[in-house]
């Protein structure tokens, strides 16, 4: 299993709103739903207010690999830059 914490960052509650239109617009739901996926969760620091955290759980990396190349991504990069978000990847590898 793969998991990646992405932790965005932007200023005036951008990245709340950007965690906000991904779950409306339905792409969270979409890559819930995509073979191999295992979670996919937004979660508020309480000690950060201007960054949220994703935690993206992937069966393996063939599986992470294809949705690195669906067009949800474009869509997920189209909301970063309109939020203008600054991202920190972490990934871990387990059983």
């Amino acid at each position: 299993m793969l998991v990646i914490n992405i932790y965005y960052t932007g200023k005036d509650g951008s990245a709340r709103a950007f965690a906000k239109e991904m779950t409306e617009s339905g792409l969270v739901d979409r890559i819930r739903q995509e073979e191999g996926n295992l979670g996919y969760e937004y979660f508020f620091p309480v000690d950060h207010e201007e960054t949220i955290l994703l935690i993206d759980k992937w069966k393996n990396q063939e599986a992470l690999d294809f949705h690195h190349k669906t067009d949800m991504m474009k869509q997920i990069a189209v909301l970063r830059e309109k939020y203008k978000l600054k991202m920190k990847v972490e990934r871990y590898q387990g059983e």
